[in-house]
Order: C-alpha cells, then structure tokens, then sequence
C-alpha cells in the first residue's frame, strides 16, 4: 500500500510541477478570450461484492495531469472541443472490474485527486468520468462520496457534467451534485467515447451560452435489477427502450435523457435501474422522465439473455456437436469484465477431465484465461517447447474449485500485455490454456493472434466473458452462454442479496407496481 501511495504521490508532484507553470502561462494567454475553465476527474471500475478479490490503487493505472487528455480521442491537438476551453486534467483512473475496491487504494486516489483540484481552482466547470459501480470497503455510494468531497474543494457554483456506464449506479445524492447527467446508449459499449464527447459538449454549450445550470433534473429510481446479459441493446426490449432516449434528449428544452440499467453485482442499496431527464422545460423534463420509466417497468417480464443460455454441461454438448468453427462459449460466473475474480478454476477443471480432449487429435479448444503467476514463472525459466507443471488459478476465489496442478507443453510466451504482463500458453491434449501472470479479459482477435493462436479455425472457444464484445460476436460460428459459478453469477437468486431495496424485480416477481413519479433533484448546494 505504502509503495503505491508513494507512486501516486510521486506521480503528482511531477504533474504539479511540470503541469502549473503551464496552466499559469495558458490563462495569461487565454484570458482575452475568456475560455471556461474545466478540470477533469475520474475513477472507474465495476466492482463484485460477491467476489473474494479486492482491488488496489494500481489497478486503475492512474493518469495524471496531462496524460489525462490522451485517453480521449476527441481533445487530441487540433480538436474543435480542446479549443473551446482551458482544460485541468487532474486524475482519471479506469480499472478493470473487479473485486471491492481497498479504502487505502481508494482514499490515495481521491486524495490526488482533491489535492490537485485545489492546487489549480477556481474552475467553470468540471467532466466528472466515472463508471458509477465502484464498491468500496466500508463506504457505500463511493461516486457520491467522491463527488461530495470534490464539491467541497471547487464549490456548488462550478457546473459538473458527468458521464457514466448504462451499468452504473445513480443514488440521489449523486445526482444532486452533478449538474447534467448522460450515459452509454448501447450494451455492448459501442459509444462509450461518443457519450463521454456528449458530456463534454453539454457542459461547453451551457457554459458559452451563459444559460449556466440547467434548473430541472428528474429522477427516477425504478425497481429493476438485471444483468447486462439480459438487458442488452441488440435485442428486445432493451433496443426499443433506449431508442427512445436520443429523440427524448434532442428536444427543445431538454439537455439529456438516461437511462441506467443498474450493477447486479453488488449488494449496496443504491443498486438499481435509474431514469433521468436534465433540462429547462420542467413540464418536458417531468413528462420524458416519468414516460421512460413506465415503459421500462412495462417491458421487465420481456427482458431475456442476449443469447442461448444454459449448463456448462449442455454448452458443451453442443459445441461438440457443432459444425461451424469457432463455436464460442461464454464463461459467464467469473467474467472479468463484469467484476469476476478471473481465476475460479470450475470450468476449466470440467475440460480437463473430459476424455474428448485429452489426446492431441481431440477437437481443438482455446481457453482464455486463467491466472497462473507461479506457471507463468516457471515457464520462462524453462522457454517455449518445454513441458511445464506448476499449479494455476483459484488463489483469489476458490470457493468453486481448487487449485488446478497444469502440466503441458509451453506453446508461446509474450510480454508486455497492460493487464496480463506475461501470457503462456500451455497445451494440454488438444487445449490450449492461456495462462497470464494477472487476469485479462479476451475481447480482441489480436488477443489470440499475438499468442500464435487462431481462433478462428479453432472447434472451441471458452472466453470469461458474458455478451461477446462486438469483434468476438462477429468472429463467431455459433455462441451460447453457459451458467458457470462465480462472482458474477447470472443466476442472481443465488447471490443472496442482504442489502438492496426490497421489493426488487425480478428476486420479487410478484410485488406491486411502484410508483414512477419524477423526483425534481434540487440544484446543488441548495
């Protein structure tokens, strides 16, 4: 913790230094202009309070000061919107999901975060870029914390604009904080970056039209929990659904429109499906809001699993008996990308004691992945050709399986992945196994290409994953999500949820219909 503190710590006295005299020398040049002023934070993860792992500061891989604009296609150089304002990048920090943030981790990071705020004030305006499911040890609502603290360095006249994943959270607290709201309009996250650019453009245009806050923000909590994998936006009823945002958000009189799934997840009581309508026609406002929400709550019996969904053993089954190649299977229980501890061995021990793949000609398979330091360790000592055993996974969550004994032929070894660091792949009978040094989800085609893998004319493919990612869905002959065990276990009757708002659809089937009334969330400060 101490190392990573002082890393963070290191990281901005850097910044401040390398970073002020130039903040200084841009206002000098700018103040004939009179260009807002806008600072930029943020701290994203998804985090799993059903999952073992926890997550530290340097899973975040904090950007700090001027690194911050990098991350953001749309402020490179020449860009219209980097023009149009004096930029403060402090910290943005983007995490894969994972386990419950650390308070250490979470505290070093804030801290950065204020410290540089104050050192840099005052400011027009802030992009708060936040995912909005981030747990934290013994603190509930950490979006709304972080934003509470922020306020309290910058002050409530300072116009924020925040963007979220549809998958985030939005307590009422954070939502008094924030002054405009959006978030994704598609699941998978296609315009992740369009609506981060949209967040952008709603602050800089209220700001240069002096029209300041937008005076009505509706919000309305709907008591809806669902996975991402039952509620995603190429099928119904979620394409209908958020099809209705974008002609919502583009009236005159309303700035945005949201609609926010909710993180399944975790078990805190601000997790639920949330609507929101920003803007300066309250009848307009009140009337989208309350017109999204009731249609959500209509549809709810409708929402299924984006694709086939069954056992692990009837998964299988079926990709053995498929003639399309690759035949995708969705390990979903320990999905990476939705805040699984990446390491549960359950399915890939059940591979490995199936006869079909234990000789070299048996159908091929890839299985990506599972985190194996110790194999990782070995098998550079030894180099590829060489045959391995060391033992893999299940050293974060081995509530499903132990940990599995690998022994097998080292195939390919790579440095330099951000997330994974080493990857090895061992082959065992006709399966390739990627091992990493740390988890990492496989979304990309290079992702297998680099290792010396084809995916492509491989029988099978197991991948962590939930929904396949758009290059993994494109790749596919056929796909089916299997019902594995883990931290982010689709079958949410499982979970056994202690701390969410009850009655909750669907854990409640039954209950009544709620009332969907706009709540008018009063400006901040007020």
């Amino acid at each position: 913790m101490n190392k990573t503190f002082n890393l963070l710590a290191l990281g901005l006295l850097i910044c401040l230094l390398a970073y002020l005299p130039s903040c200084s020398s841009d206002t000098s040049a700018k103040e004939t202009n009179k260009l807002p002023r806008i600072a930029i934070a943020g701290l994203a993860i998804e985090s799993s309070t059903f999952s073992p792992a926890q997550t530290e500061a340097a899973a975040f891989h904090p950007r700090i000061g001027a690194d911050v604009m990098d991350y953001y296609p749309f402020f490179h150089a020449d860009s219209s919107l980097r023009q149009r304002a004096e930029w403060i990048p402090t910290l943005k920090g983007h995490a894969l999901p994972g386990g419950i943030v650390t308070r250490e981790a979470y505290e070093s990071l804030v801290d950065t975060i204020l410290t540089m705020l104050q050192a840099n004030g005052p400011y027009d305006g802030l992009f708060f870029d936040i995912h909005g499911a981030m747990s934290v040890v013994d603190l509930d609502d950490p979006e709304a914390d972080l934003i509470e603290r922020i306020r309290a360095v910058i002050g409530h006249e300072t116009m924020i604009s925040t963007c979220m994943d549809l998958h985030g959270n939005v307590s009422e607290r954070l939502a008094q904080n924030t002054d405009i709201m959006t978030c994704y309009r598609l699941a998978p996250h296609e315009d992740a970056m369009e609506s981060k650019r949209r967040a952008v453009a709603n602050l800089l245009d209220r700001l240069e039209s002096g029209q300041g806050k937008p005076p009505y923000k509706a919000w309305i909590p709907v008591p809806i929990l669902l996975p991402g994998e039952k509620t995603s936006t190429r099928i119904e009823p979620g394409k209908s659904l958020y099809a209705k945002v974008a002609p919502i958000a583009a009236q005159e009189g309303i700035i945005d429109a949201a609609i926010w799934v909710g993180y399944a997840w975790a078990d805190e009581p601000r997790n639920h499906a949330v609507v929101m309508v920003t803007g300066d026609d309250k009848e307009k406002v009140v009337q989208s809001a309350e017109e999204l929400a009731q249609y959500f709550w209509e549809v709810r019996d409708e929402f299924v699993f984006v694709a086939p969904t069954t056992t692990f053993e009837e998964s299988l089954e079926k990709a053995l008996n498929s003639e399309v190649q690759p035949f995708i299977i969705s390990d979903m229980g320990d999905n990476p990308t939705a805040g699984g501890a990446g390491d549960v061995t359950w399915t890939l021990n059940e591979l490995l004691n199936r006869d079909v793949f234990k000789s070299a000609d048996g159908p091929s398979l890839i299985y990506a992945s599972i985190p194996g330091p110790d194999l990782v360790e070995e098998a550079i000592k030894l180099g590829v050709g060489k045959e391995v055993s060391a033992n893999v996974g299940a050293a974060v969550d081995d509530r499903y399986a132990p940990p599995i004994a690998l022994t097998g032929t080292i195939m390919a070894i790579e440095h330099g992945d951000k997330h994974a660091e080493t990857e090895v792949v061992v082959r065992v009978g006709s399966i390739d196994v990627i091992v990493t040094k740390k988890r990492k989800p496989y979304h990309k085609e290079a992702d297998f290409t680099r290792l010396g893998l084809n995916p492509r004319e491989t029988d099978i493919v197991v991948v962590k994953i939930g929904y396949l990612v758009p290059e993994l869905y494109d790749m596919r002959g056929d796909w089916i999500m299997a019902l594995t065990p883990g931290g982010v276990d689709q079958d949410l009757e499982r979970l056994g949820y202690k701390r969410i708002k009850r009655p909750m659809y669907p854990l409640d089937a039954d209950m009544a219909d709620p009332d969907l009334s706009a709540q008018l969330i009063p400006l901040s400060g007020e």
